[in-house]
């Protein structure tokens, strides 16, 4: 984790993207906040909202000291998230969406997995609901929906990586980051990357976050042509096993280094 002169570790960081979210953020930050602690934060990189987010995130910037606000860098959600990852401090990393909704012990059960099952990733499910009220239930189970579970191949095959469901130890940054502005969502590149590097992703059964369907979602549910699909795939293979050759070569390096003393 990272600390400052004089500043005390930091144990989560919430790291959130915003933009144009007036309509739900509030919901969502009361959800999250709620079960921070003094030594945690909530990070949001707002990227360019033109509606009231940037003037409530101010607000609750000022009136709770653990909120720290970003300015995007405007070219897209990939690298926003990648912008909000490279600001947090945490040594347990959640990602928040700016509009959906987290059970009240969400990051308790989170960190206790993380403990108990010594993973690199934990994600968990959820519940899908529509519009303003959560009691709207129209998928009682991403994970059912997904078929999800961990392994390389068979999230390459179909993703099942949620992002708004996945916290990771800050371990895992160095091998995720940057991310590549060419495939398609940054959950699977998380996910995926978590699996190969330290081979130990937990997958909770617990529904741990309500997340909305309004139509504007950058959402991991969408489903495309079959050329689209190939096309995302070969993508995203040529990016990972470029990856995983620069991190294998790193390693070397450092064992090498470290025999010669």
């Amino acid at each position: 984790m990272v600390t400052g002169k004089g500043e005390e570790p930091v144990r989560v960081s919430v790291a959130m993207v915003s933009y144009n979210g007036e309509k739900y953020l509030e919901k969502q930050i009361a959800s999250v906040l709620q079960q921070l602690g003094a030594e945690d934060e909530l990070v949001v990189s707002d990227d360019g909202s033109k509606d009231r987010t940037l003037e409530m995130l101010e607000e609750y910037q000022k009136r709770d000291a653990r909120i720290r606000l970003l300015k995007g860098p405007g070219r897209g959600i990939k690298k926003n998230v990648e912008h909000v990852l490279r600001h947090t401090r945490g040594a347990y990393i959640f990602l928040a969406d700016q509009d959906d909704i987290w059970a009240p012990d969400k990051v308790e059960q989170v960190l206790r997995a993380f403990q108990e099952k010594n993973a690199m990733v934990v994600i968990h499910d959820a519940k899908v609901f529509e519009g303003e009220k959560p009691e709207r239930i129209v998928m009682d189970s991403f994970f059912a929906f997904r078929g999800s579970g961990a392994g390389v191949l068979k999230n390459m095959i179909k993703n099942s990586y949620i992002g708004c469901c996945m916290a990771f130890r800050r371990e895992l940054l160095g091998a995720i980051l940057p991310i590549p502005s060419r495939i398609e969502m940054h959950d699977q590149w998380i996910g995926i990357l978590g699996d190969y590097t330290a081979g130990k992703s937990c997958f909770l059964p617990e529904t741990l976050l309500f997340y909305r369907r309004h139509g504007d979602n950058n959402s991991s549910m969408k489903h495309y042509g079959i050329g689209k699909m190939l096309r995302n795939r070969i993508c995203f293979f040529g990016y990972f096993f470029v990856r995983i050759v620069q991190i294998q070569q790193k390693r070397n390096w450092f064992f090498g280094k470290f025999k010669k003393k």
